[in-house]
């Protein structure tokens, strides 16, 4: 229910046509807030210094395009008026007038009325509303008198009747009077103008002339016209509006523009050339609509002091600006020129804008992203369908939702559409038949073509694809080119077609397709000028625009290359409809949606002359010299003063001591800190479309830190030769001192050394003889108990035998029995590996010197080598190894051949030796 409610009362607030919404000049507004004064602002004029000043109540107020400035009078009086001669802004107070010039930075002011009572009695109670020169002499005018400044000197005229203003015109002065008319003021007398009796008993608030005439606004009646001597009532339309409101102020813009200031309807800016008006106000585009004075600027833009606030309205600039403050448009994604306006799609619906007039098209709410126009027809790609208006009637001629981009084939006479889910084409112009590009489901909102049977689409979101199709749009192949050639990151590709080449975007990097290789190729012309962009979009086989860092770039290619045109980011600024903006030609025009409405330019080759660029240096709120010396870690302001404040102010950049990096200027000023010491430069530049020029340059100086300065650096010095003085004889005296200790020391240590040496030597001496000793002891004993063991067994054999040969008779039984004896007496093999283990363990260092130097040596090798280092014969090893005389002498042999010994070198001594 709530939801049927909503849609109800969203059909009901699109059902009613938007009134007064026109294309307007752009205009910037500045708050109260902003200029931090208070509401009316009674007069504006422009200075010779290119700055705007204002009469703002109780302050005087000065823009200079990049700063705010706010003063009062000594005595704090309002201020009603403002008028700029030569380096003099003069004023208008209460009972007081004078002049401000700028010194060091500030306004100062100096009054021109103090002590010269010209304001006493019957004067008591004026106020200067108006100042202006007539014939080289300032004039200075309250409602009652007239002030004249002449050199030095100030006469005052007194008014006989109550006046509203002054004028002066051409070489007359009209003085305008509240009940009796109007008055030229000749020879300091007041002469009534007679023929204009029709103007007593009204209140005029200006008087200004072009070639058609006199024009005389008043207050309350509109306005009259003045030509050859006969004064009538102006016939024109708006002076019937002008009727039944009040105009405050007015005045021509030009000989064919005519601006009039309204107090409840904001301002009227009539074209007699274009047969064209244009109303101005809170409605589109001003912060009030009580206009109480209105300023001209040196590119003949509009100033206008408002009941509370100013605006600046850039009547003379190229761009006009459609925005729909009332919310009932919404965002613009797709438009198309009309007989008398625009059709415009937006995410709310289906709009006709004509006739200042905005109206929306029945039962087409919802999301439009595409018109194309057909013949007398409107192709409307829709989020519910694709519909046809044919400027009155709006219906539905297929179901196919989402139709982002209508393609016409270059190579037959039929469409192709992308939408929601993929590609259809149309055979021809009737609409409601279609045929689908099978095998692509996906989301395709752009497309692009340049052969005759090969589309190339990118996805809403990722990839990009090549689809082959036969004549009858039957699909004979579908390639994902981003992932055939190796590219993973392919999110939101950028296609663009530019002069019968498509080119891709990928991942910021440009490629073109190679069609003998089938493979993307790099293209280096684009990737040396466009990358780093968000968007791009084709205008024209010349023209293309892009989107960069926020900035949108027309692009023109000539012979020389490509120009670059800053589109100047005021007049879109925060309104880009993200990856979804387009750029429509009509006639010489461009046109860019915006997130609430669009805007309108001429390319226009040049501006007016660059003028002279000021760069004012301000450190803690003063005005410093290009000779300053900045303390250091201080920051300083710049401030870029530019001569315009309109379309003509270039977009400026800068560089800071010579480094590669061109930065932009923001609002026109620069913010340094973190500076190092020494001279400092800082060069402005703007682009011509083709490089960089520079316009000029601002020095300064930034001192060291304290720690730096020339005193410290003399203190620095002495104190550190001090030091290094003192340090040295100090160093000195121990270093004497060092080397006699040092002295001592040494000999004490030789002495000590030798002493340890000796000691050592001594100890090591005593353990080598005790190990030698050992060593023999341990051979001693080996061979002691070898052959102990030896004589024992053949004693105790001898005896055996003897003891046999004593009792038996028999030689039968006695050979028998001394073979048992001898048998018995041999020694058994655990005595021997007894006696082998403790042989191995007493000459157990020779064994393993033994062991390394010859690996190859058995253990019956080692044995031998054993009993030669115990100088045994061969007769006395044959019974410790239990072989022959002979085997000892083949065992020796072999034994010399393995330690690869001659026959010269005696077995025990090369034994002992290892």
């Amino acid at each position: 229910m709530k939801k049927y409610f909503f849609h109800s009362f969203l059909f009901l607030l699109l059902s009613y046509s938007v009134k007064s919404q026109q294309l307007l000049p752009f205009v910037e507004n500045f708050t109260k807030t902003e200029y931090n004064g208070d509401n009316q602002v009674w007069s504006v004029c422009q200075g010779n210094d290119n700055a705007i000043y204002f009469a703002n109540n109780h302050y005087f107020l000065r823009y200079n395009g990049v700063k705010w400035e706010k003063y009062t009078l000594p005595n704090k009086t309002i201020i009603r008026s403002v008028f700029a001669d030569s380096d003099k802004i003069y004023c208008g107070s209460y009972n007081e007038f004078g002049y401000w010039k700028r010194v060091h930075g500030e306004m100062k002011y100096t009054s021109l009325s103090k002590g010269k009572k010209l304001f006493t009695g019957a004067s008591n109670n004026e106020e200067i509303w108006k100042i202006f020169k007539f014939k080289n002499q300032i004039y200075f005018q309250s409602f009652n008198e007239i002030f004249i400044l002449n050199g030095n000197k100030i006469e005052k005229i007194k008014i006989p009747f109550q006046i509203s203003y002054c004028f002066p015109l051409k070489e007359k002065l009209y003085v305008a009077s509240v009940t009796n008319g109007v008055y030229l003021l000749e020879n300091k007398k007041f002469v009534k103008i007679n023929k204009w009796i029709t103007l007593e008993n009204t209140i005029i608030h200006s008087i200004d002339s072009n070639s058609d005439g006199t024009f005389i606004f008043t207050k309350k009646n509109g306005v009259y016209v003045e030509k050859n001597g006969v004064l009538s009532t102006w016939n024109h339309p708006i002076n019937t509006i002008l009727k039944s409101e009040l105009i405050i102020t007015a005045r021509f813009i030009d000989k064919d523009r005519l601006a009039i200031g309204t107090a409840f309807k904001g301002v009227y800016v009539v074209d007699f050339k274009k047969n064209k008006t244009i109303s101005i106000n809170r409605n589109n585009s001003l912060k009030n609509n009580s206009i109480l004075s209105i300023g001209f600027d040196k590119e003949n833009d509009l100033w206008l002091g408002m009941d509370n606030g100013i605006a600046h309205v850039e009547i003379n600039s190229p761009f006009s600006v459609f925005s729909d403050n009332s919310g009932v448009l919404g965002s613009v994604y797709a438009i198309s020129p009309t007989k008398n306006g625009y059709l415009l799609g937006s995410n709310h619906g289906l709009f006709v804008y004509e006739n200042n007039s905005l109206r929306f098209i029945e039962n087409s709410q919802g999301q439009v992203w595409d018109i194309n126009k057909i013949d007398n027809n409107y192709l409307i790609g829709h989020n519910d369908g694709t519909f046809l208006f044919d400027n009155t009637s709006y219906r539905k001629v297929n179901p196919i939702n989402g139709g982002w981009q209508l393609l016409k084939n270059n190579f037959s006479n039929n469409y192709f559409m992308a939408h929601y889910a993929g590609i259809i084409a149309y055979s021809s112009d009737d609409f409601s038949s279609f045929k689908r590009l099978e095998g692509l489901t996906k989301p395709i909102k752009t497309i692009a073509q340049n052969k005759a049977d090969e589309l190339w689409a990118v996805d809403n979101y990722k990839s990009l694809y090549k689809i082959n199709f036969n004549p009858d749009f039957k699909v004979k192949r579908i390639e994902n080119v981003t992932k055939s050639n190796g590219i993973s990151n392919d999110y939101e590709v950028k296609m663009f077609n530019y002069k019968n080449q498509i080119l891709f975007l990928i991942h910021n990097s440009w490629y073109n397709y190679n069609s003998l290789t089938n493979k993307l190729e790099i293209n280096s012309v684009f990737n040396k000028l466009f990358k780093d962009i968000s968007q791009i979009i084709a205008v024209n086989n010349e023209q293309f625009v892009i989107l960069k860092n926020g900035l949108f770039y027309l692009i023109t290619q000539d012979d020389n290359g490509f120009i670059s045109e800053l589109i100047p980011e005021k007049y879109y600024k925060g309104k880009i409809v993200n990856q979804d903006t387009k750029v429509y030609q009509f006639g010489k025009e461009l046109i860019i949606n915006l997130d609430d409405g669009f805007f309108v330019f001429e390319p226009i080759k040049s501006k007016l002359n660059i003028g002279v660029i000021k760069v004012e240096g301000f450190y803690q709120g003063k005005l410093i010299d290009e000779d300053f010396n900045l303390e250091h870690n201080q920051s300083i302001d710049l401030n870029i003063i530019s001569p315009y404040y309109g379309y003509n102010e270039l977009t400026l950049f800068y560089k800071l001591n010579n480094t590669d990096e061109m930065l932009p200027i923001s609002n026109g000023n620069i913010n340094l800190n973190n500076l190092t010491s020494g001279n400092q430069q800082v060069e402005i530049f703007y682009n011509n479309g083709n490089d960089f020029k520079k316009i000029t340059s601002y020095e300064f100086n930034v001192a060291r830190p304290w720690y730096f300065s020339f005193w410290m650096i003399s203190f620095y010095i002495l104190f550190s030769s001090t030091l290094l003085f003192l340090y040295y004889k100090w160093n000195k005296i121990r270093y004497l001192e060092k080397i006699k200790l040092k002295e001592e020391e040494l000999k004490h240590q030789r002495e000590i050394l030798q002493l340890e040496l000796d000691a050592e030597n001594k100890l090591k001496i005593q353990e080598y003889e005790k190990h030698i000793l050992e060593i023999q002891v341990q051979t001693k004993a080996s061979e002691v108990a070898g052959k102990s063991l030896s004589i024992a067994k053949q004693t105790e054999m001898i005896e055996g035998i003897q003891n046999l040969l004593e009792k038996e008779n028999d030689i039968s039984n006695l050979k028998n029995n001394i073979r048992k004896t001898i048998k018995m007496n041999s020694i058994n093999k655990k005595e021997w590996e007894t006696f082998e283990n403790n042989l191995f363990k007493s000459h157990e260092d020779f064994i393993k010197r033994l062991s390394i130097k010859y690996p190859a040596l058995t253990s019956k090798d080692k044995k031998l080598c054993i009993y030669l280092k115990m100088n045994l014969t061969s007769k006395e090893i044959a019974p410790l190894m239990n072989i022959s005389y002979r085997g000892v002498e083949l065992h020796r042999y072999r034994l010399r051949k393995k330690l690869n010994i001659d026959q010269e070198i005696n077995l025990s001594s090369f034994m002992n030796n290892i």
